[in-house]
């Protein structure tokens, strides 16, 4: 004779500590991260609230971005610090201490790229009134946006390589700019929604914007470079 045997009660496996110590862990980041950034680059924060049309006096605007690299590294050092440490990241010192740490790679990595943006958005005003400016156009812009797809993708390098030189890491960055391209691209998108977004909204588009969007930055560029480090030379 046959025993009917009742179904089993199926249990429900809700998120556990871990899960929800994640999450905190990245909305506490991505906010302390604005703030940071909003401190760290005060007077261009500062200057896009009071302006009307920043559009307008862009070369005032550029050169106070001069400030953005060393945040940058002090917030991809803060993202590394997310991914190691989990839920228990502490995102202010991990900034700091990447801000102070990377300082002086960066700085002189962000002016030399602020003073080629206004090189090139100078002779991009000026040949406007010249007769071969359609075919000098292309090449200006293509020249911006591997400047600055070069000049962040070295800054993750910087954080993620504080060993290697800077010059060595230059070169893995052009590498990688030119080689993963749609990365590039990606990362151009994004960065174009951050700058518009601090146009139009300066305060709640720098509060919310920016760190979420570069995370996503920081770990493309992390992967493309973990990529190439685990390459096999020939």
């Amino acid at each position: 004779m046959s025993t009917v045997r009742a179904p089993r009660k199926r249990r429900w496996s809700g998120p556990g500590f871990e899960t929800f110590g994640s999450i905190f862990g990245f909305v506490y980041t991505f906010l302390a991260g604005n703030v940071l950034l909003a401190l760290a680059n005060a007077p261009l924060v500062l200057c896009l609230s009071l302006v009307a049309d920043p559009a307008a006096a862009w070369p005032f605007f550029l050169a106070l971005s001069v400030t953005i690299a060393p945040s940058l590294a002090g917030l991809f050092a803060a993202f590394r610090s997310l991914n190691d440490d989990g839920g228990a990241v502490t995102p202010v010192a991990a900034f700091l201490s990447g801000y102070k740490r990377s300082f002086t790679r960066t700085a002189p990595l962000g002016v030399a790229a602020v003073a080629l943006l206004l090189f090139l958005g100078v002779d991009l005003v000026a040949i406007q009134s010249l007769p071969g400016a359609a075919l000098l156009l292309p090449l200006i812009v293509v020249a911006a946006a591997v400047t600055v797809s070069l000049a962040v993708t070295a800054i993750a390098g910087v954080v993620l390589l504080p060993q290697a030189r800077l010059k060595s890491i230059l070169k893995a960055s052009l590498y990688l700019v030119v080689q993963r391209w749609y990365l590039s691209l990606a990362m151009l998108v994004l960065l174009c929604i951050i700058v518009s977004a601090a146009l139009l909204q300066p305060v709640l588009g720098i509060a919310l914007a920016p760190a979420p969007l570069l995370f996503v930055i920081w770990s493309n560029a992390s992967y493309a470079f973990h990529a190439v480090l685990r390459t096999p030379s020939n």
